[in-house]
């Protein structure tokens, strides 16, 4: 992002960032954490609220991050040094992608109650239930629908198609185990958390039904991926939903925020926290209606595929991973021109979706 835009935002902890294992207060009752990723954003910020529930004290985990031996490892130093000698009482999952619900079946039970019951995770039931069918689905099943999806949408690089045929078990390898329960969070709900109320607040686009935390007593917002600093959160169309239109649903979510006091602390799941939510949200909309101009210029030239969108909105060099999550944000933002009557779409020869201006 540019360096003007980055001015517009105010980060209080500078580039102080917790090491691995360990964490910082941001508030009272209110300590962040950092795990690893292994792609090319390589962290994932997560958050600990001091709680107590019927009278036991202890912590409300907020997200989880991906299930793997160095995030258990790290999760270990956590719960070793890090709670006070208190446990976790429950779980909240912002929303279904492996970073953040990955170990949340593994926290919970390594969390069990008096009476030996895992601690409660809580997620929007869009997202459970999405997430189990993501996770479920076959592996060979999986990987040719979604190369057959990026295939009509324009990508032809049989190695690369090949490559996403092989990916069929990639959600589940990074989310291995889903909790069979769960309690359900939705919009506008209100969280005794420790003392504090934390208001829920559903956003579209980037998951099903993501959810937001607010807290107006420590003025916090717990953004998960939704208002991140420096980047545009990925807003994708997938093979699941291969007609959806999620950008102007990412859109109209971003205006929640702006009725949030101007200088709430934004707790991002990638970034670092920062202040200026307003001016922040003001960005991401002017940066997506700059894709959609682009988008649709090109189009009235000639008629293009996602993957001929490619370069317009990535001028940098992409891996596979990046690729195909790439794509889904060019269908995306094609779709968003398509069902608002702009675009028309049709078949080439091929058998790939192009897309025309009316």
């Amino acid at each position: 992002m540019a360096n003007a835009l980055e001015n517009e935002l105010c980060y209080p902890w500078a580039d102080t960032l917790p090491a691995t294992g360990t964490t910082l207060e941001l508030a009272p009752g209110v300590r962040w954490l950092r795990m690893g990723l292994p792609f090319a954003l390589d962290h994932i910020n997560l958050w600990l609220l001091r709680d107590e529930i019927d009278g036991r004290a202890g912590w409300t985990v907020v997200d989880c991050g991906i299930a793997n031996d160095a995030t258990r490892a790290a999760w270990e130093q956590i719960f070793a040094h890090e709670l006070d000698g208190l446990p976790v009482l429950r779980v909240l999952v912002t929303h279904m992608h492996p970073d953040h619900v990955g170990l949340a079946d593994w926290i919970s039970r390594r969390w069990p109650d008096e009476h030996g019951e895992p601690a409660r995770v809580w997620m929007s039931a869009s997202d459970w239930a999405t997430a189990g069918r993501v996770r479920d689905r076959p592996a060979a099943q999986a990987g040719a629908a979604a190369a057959a999806f990026f295939a009509g949408h324009g990508l032809s690089d049989a190695a690369a198609l090949d490559k996403v045929k092989a990916r069929g078990s990639y959600y589940g390898s990074l989310v291995p185990e889903l909790p069979a329960q769960y309690r359900r969070l939705m919009d506008g709900m209100v969280l005794d958390i420790g003392g504090a109320h934390w208001c829920c607040i559903a956003g579209h686009g980037h998951a099903p039904e993501h959810i937001s935390l607010y807290c107006e007593a420590l003025n916090l917002l717990i953004a998960g991926d939704m208002l991140l600093p420096r980047i545009s959160t990925n807003v994708s169309v997938f093979d699941i939903e291969p007609e959806g239109n999620p950008l102007p649903l990412f859109l109209r979510s971003l205006d929640r925020y702006l009725e949030l006091p101007a200088d709430v602390l934004v707790l991002p799941s990638h970034g670092r926290p920062f202040r200026g939510a307003p001016a922040r949200v003001r960005q991401l909309k002017a940066h997506h209606d700059e894709r959609l101009a682009e988008v649709w210029a090109l189009c009235k030239r000639a008629p293009a595929s996602a993957a001929d969108v490619l370069p317009v909105l990535f001028r940098r060099p992409l891996d596979l991973h990046q690729t195909t999550f790439a794509l889904g944000e060019a269908v995306a933002h094609l779709h968003a021109l398509w069902q608002d009557g702009r675009l028309r779409r049709t078949r080439d020869a091929a058998g790939a979706w192009r897309f025309s201006s009316t």
